[in-house]
């Protein structure tokens, strides 16, 4: 059939990268609805609803999310869509496991249905580990196998969600068991979390189906699991020049995707999304072809979206218009055929089902006391030590005086406290924190991995119930008090995770806080995740939930006391 004598967009004059060869090719595209119609010679004769000059532009495929977290952003879907979008973001896989775990499958319909108006193409992953370490915590919610193959059959659901327990895994658990399963029998694909998986118990992982991984691994774990098939998912914090060398090594360059995982509101705006993360490979060493498969053509095959990635007739009209192959953050933007507006205009506030999830009372001076069933004297506490890097901690040691059974750490360490939110119980529990030389003050937060009970970090009772009960008071945040400075308060009352406000309110919020974190000696380079990280208990090496601590590798308790 002869090329139509219309269409609804022509972009003109442009060379067109190919993923699949890597070359850059003069040509210009037609577009007809929201799909590729011809990728013609230059100066092809067609009439057309609006055409794009290009000159001096390439063409690209829209960038594909493979692994990522709304939440992490602290924006609702449509906010996140509508910034993540021009920097040239088409499409993501949403795994919402931080508001599942706290409400559970309502909120994975809620997320669903607020990112349906999205211009983004939105696919969802269903949270396999709510929560993320049975028995070791307590989240607000809790989703069986049944739970989970039900939700996978939801619209717009294509995978089952990073598989964040993979001990359990390794050990043939029961839960875990049935949740691949079930995954398995709907034909799914299954995402992993393993770091540092490796041997026969890397082996017991994929033979349960699940074969990708965006975790930190060490260059020689990371090319180990590529050698298997397992695809590996690089966020930023995995794109050393060490693990690039160490991939192009090899014969062949495995396929790999690079992906953003968790990037708040302020990260996003100063800096980008995948377009960020591009730079970061391309920093790392990575050629920029290498850079621009991993954002599209792979990420594409990954989610079997064959209708995309690649710039050609037939194919889903999401294109990147760049300066150069090295330079990845977009010209302009196409979504399904649409030229996407550059405007700051936000949409209407969603509702809000889960405001007053954090079911807490404000904290008293007791609820402040470190109680310990131990004779007085000096004793030897187990630690959390932090690093300004990643999220991985270590175990330390820290004496600290004991005296009628309350432990005096004020002045002497600070504390990690986790108290319980979503069941009323009143528990909590406190360990020191080692790591940062941090003034008098507190941070408290209610967006804490992964069942986001109330999180603080203090090296002052009084900073510790002041920056907690501001918290408490807006259902939810993230507050910052440092003695001698003003509280620096970020309000989530979306289930204690999320904004409903504008992004340019949030991020404005978000960095406010993280300046804060940083001003009172919290100097890590993503201050977010490493505060918000310290209990999760599945990512390694030692965690705090509001049970206990928790040794990550041995998936068991750890003693408080060192005896």
């Amino acid at each position: 059939m002869p090329m139509p004598s219309r269409c609804d967009l022509l972009i003109r004059g442009a060379g067109v990268f190919s993923v699949h060869t890597g070359e850059i090719l003069p040509a210009d595209v037609v577009v007809t609805g929201d799909l590729i119609r011809a990728v013609a010679a230059p100066g092809v004769r067609i009439e057309a609803e609006r055409v794009l000059d290009a000159d001096g532009l390439i063409v690209a495929p829209g960038y594909i999310d493979a692994h990522m977290h709304i939440e992490s952003s602290l924006l609702t879907p449509a906010e996140f869509a509508r910034i993540t979008l021009r920097r040239g973001t088409t499409t993501v896989l949403a795994d919402p496991h931080e508001i599942v775990n706290v409400a559970g499958r309502e909120a994975m319909a809620w997320m669903i249905e607020q990112g349906r108006g999205a211009e983004q193409t939105m696919l969802w992953a269903v949270p396999s580990c709510v929560p993320a370490l049975e028995g070791f915590e307590t989240a607000g919610s809790s989703l069986t196998a049944e739970d989970i193959a039900e939700m996978l059959d939801w619209d717009g659901v294509t995978t089952l969600g990073e598989v964040m327990d993979y001990r359990a895994v390794v050990a043939g658990s029961p839960r875990m068991r049935s949740i691949v399963d079930a995954a398995r029998r709907k034909g799914v694909r299954l995402d992993g979390h393993c770091p540092n998986l490796t041997g026969d118990d890397l082996g017991e992982y994929l033979w349960a189906g699940i074969d990708s991984d965006h975790t930190k691994n060490t260059p020689e774990v990371a090319v180990e699991k590529a050698r298997l098939g397992m695809l590996l998912m690089l966020q930023e914090k995995c794109l050393s020049a060490e693990l690039v060398r160490r991939l192009h090594e090899l014969p062949v360059l495995p396929d790999f995707c690079l992906v953003t995982d968790d990037l708040a509101a302020d990260a996003i705006l100063d800096r980008g999304h995948l377009d960020h993360i591009a730079r970061v490979a391309l920093d790392a060493g990575m050629s920029p072809a290498t850079v621009l498969r991993a954002l599209t053509l792979h990420p594409a095959r990954r989610l079997g979206l064959d209708d995309r990635g690649v710039v050609a007739p037939g194919k889903r009209a999401d294109l990147v218009l760049l300066r150069a192959l090295d330079d990845p953050t977009p010209v302009t933007v196409v979504c399904g055929g649409r030229v996407v507006a550059g405007d700051d205009t936000a949409g209407p506030a969603p509702d809000n089902p889960f405001a007053g999830s954090v079911r807490l009372a404000p904290l008293e001076e007791a609820d402040c006391v470190w109680r310990a069933h131990l004779p007085d004297g000096d004793h030897t506490f187990r630690a959390l030590r932090v690093n300004p890097v990643d999220t991985f901690t270590e175990p330390a040691e820290v004496v600290l005086p004991v005296r009628d059974g309350v432990v005096h750490w004020e002045g002497r360490t600070a504390v990690l406290a986790v108290y319980e939110r979503h069941h009323g119980t009143g528990r909590r529990t406190m360990a020191p924190v080692v790591g940062f030389d941090l003034a008098e003050g507190a941070t408290a937060t209610t967006y804490a991995h992964d069942s986001h009970n109330l999180t603080v970090v203090a090296t002052d009772a009084g900073a510790l119930r002041r920056a907690a009960n501001r918290v408490i008071a807006s259902g939810g945040g993230i507050c910052v008090a440092v003695a001698g400075r003003p509280d620096v308060h970020l309000p989530l009352p979306v289930g204690g995770v999320m904004s409903a406000a504008p992004a340019p309110e949030v991020a404005a919020g978000a960095g406010a806080v993280r300046e804060a974190l940083h001003g009172w000696g919290w100097r890590h380079r993503n201050a977010f995740m490493s505060v918000s990280t310290m209990t999760l208990p599945v990512s390694p090496q030692i965690k705090l939930t509001d049970l206990g601590l928790v040794r990550v590798v041995d998936r068991a308790w750890e003693d408080p006391v060192v005896v």
